[in-house]
């Protein structure tokens, strides 16, 4: 395999630089097993969208799957250098009125086929005029031009699926009559190349299978939650999350982290995203200051934080509930009863 697609590969893990303190806990591994479950479904769910709060580790999920599907893959890769079965990208927020797919297109194109020339329009002096004109024509740095550079690299790479982190950001500068658009976009790709999108985002996304009747169809959600406190078993998964985390932090080795179990579920509201990052800036703390409880203060979440992550916890929470209640309907001789 030669340097170009090895680097290629890395890439498309987007995994490299997070050191050792990603782990595979209940959790993760549930919903891993839901969307690998759903890309076996290949046309049946073009997008699958799997929604979660703040630092409840989605974008690690996407890590995984494409770790997972590189490794499956392996052999069919060795046998053909150019594939890449699977890629982790981000949906920029660039801060235009609209989305720019020109920039998604852009981090496709990046993570398949590596570091490109940023392509170019010749332009010359107009011999009448003396005026700088560019020459018609299709150019590749139009946004047709990028969307079949794309499609170009779906079909050589063998592309299986895409994780789009943020993904959000697609539709916040949307006019609802427009995300409709938006997403039928992705749809053609999927029909057209059979790739298929995994979307990582807040509750928000939970919203886009209501737009239509056939994307509800072609959708699949998938609710990565946090571990709550009232259940035992979340308790006890966090537990251990918060054990083996601490043991990947060096200034913790030595500290009592289980003794603060509480005090690092309530502050992380259970989600091991956030739980990482309070450990690691609790390890940096430690390092210059030493240990003691005002430096675990020190590195907690602030109360009007908690407050509003908790917020936008519930109110995602009550509004995805709902939504993914399936009910089985029995024979009218058994008194038309609902199973849940």
């Amino acid at each position: 395999m030669n340097t170009e697609i090895k680097s290629n590969i890395t890439q498309s893990r987007g995994t490299s630089s997070k050191g050792g303190d990603r782990i595979r806990h209940p959790r993760i591994a549930s919903a891993i097993a839901e969307c690998q479950l759903m890309l076996e479904a290949g046309g049946s769910a073009n997008l699958i969208l799997l929604c979660g709060p703040t630092g409840v580790g989605k974008t690690t999920l996407g890590d995984f799957l494409v770790e997972a599907e590189l490794k499956n893959q392996a052999p069919h890769m060795a046998a053909n250098p150019g594939c890449i079965p699977a890629i982790r990208v981000e949906a920029p927020a660039s801060g235009e009125k609209e989305y720019s797919w020109r920039l998604f297109y852009q981090r496709i194109l990046h993570a398949l086929e590596g570091d490109l020339d940023a392509p170019r329009t010749d332009y010359r002096v107009d011999a009448m005029t003396g005026k700088v004109v560019r020459p018609a024509g299709s150019q590749s740095n139009r946004l047709s031009g990028l969307r079949t550079a794309v499609e170009r690299s779906l079909r050589n790479r063998g592309t299986r699926f895409i994780v789009v982190d943020e993904a959000a950001h697609m539709m916040r500068p949307c006019h609802p009559s427009r995300l409709e658009q938006q997403l039928d976009t992705l749809k053609s790709l999927s029909n057209e190349y059979g790739v298929q999108w995994i979307l990582l985002g807040s509750y928000d996304l939970f919203e886009l299978v209501s737009l239509s009747g056939q994307l509800a169809r072609r959708t699949h959600v998938i609710h990565f939650g946090r571990y709550r406190e009232d259940s035992s078993d979340d308790a006890r998964a966090f537990r251990g999350c918060l054990k083996i985390l601490g043991k990947e932090m060096p200034a913790l080795v030595e500290v009592d982290l289980l003794r603060y179990l509480e005090v690092f579920h309530q502050n992380t509201l259970g989600c091991i995203g956030t739980l990482r990052t309070v450990l690691k800036r609790l390890d940096l703390l430690v390092t210059k200051n030493g240990w003691s409880e005002e430096t675990l203060r020190t590195a907690l979440l602030t109360e009007a934080q908690v407050t509003q992550i908790m917020r936008e916890i519930i109110e995602g929470e009550e509004r995805i509930a709902p939504g993914l209640q399936r009910n089985l309907l029995v024979h009218p001789s058994n008194n038309s009863k609902k199973v849940a």
